[in-house]
């Protein structure tokens, strides 16, 4: 279990607490994926994987969707009133069910 929750990322972002790790920022600009989509991510999307064992600080995996309804995950955790971008990605299907919820059993 996490020791946040959506709600408190999400008032981490309405005021600003964002903290944009520069593996992040470089893989978003690798991707093409814009801050203004992180954040949209974070505000509407939902928490669908949690990573309670991450060090130092647990994180999550949030599903969002932005222009067109193209799906976008974001990896992040919180700390002291601050939410941590750790990176973000378009989903693709080879890894991921149709509902970009689920992974795909890989065998």
């Amino acid at each position: 279990m996490l020791p946040y929750t959506i709600n408190e990322l999400r008032t981490a972002c309405e005021q600003r607490r964002i903290i944009w790790r520069e593996h992040a920022a470089d893989k978003m600009l690798e991707r093409g994926i814009l801050r203004s989509e992180v954040i949209r991510c974070v505000m509407q999307g939902e928490i669908i994987e949690e990573y309670a064992e991450d060090y130092p600080i647990p994180s999550c995996l949030i599903l969002g969707f932005i222009k067109e309804g193209r799906p976008i995950h974001v990896v992040c955790s919180m700390d002291n009133g601050y939410i941590y971008v750790i990176t973000a990605y378009k989903p693709n299907l080879l890894k991921w069910e149709n509902d970009f919820k689920t992974r795909r059993n890989t065998l």
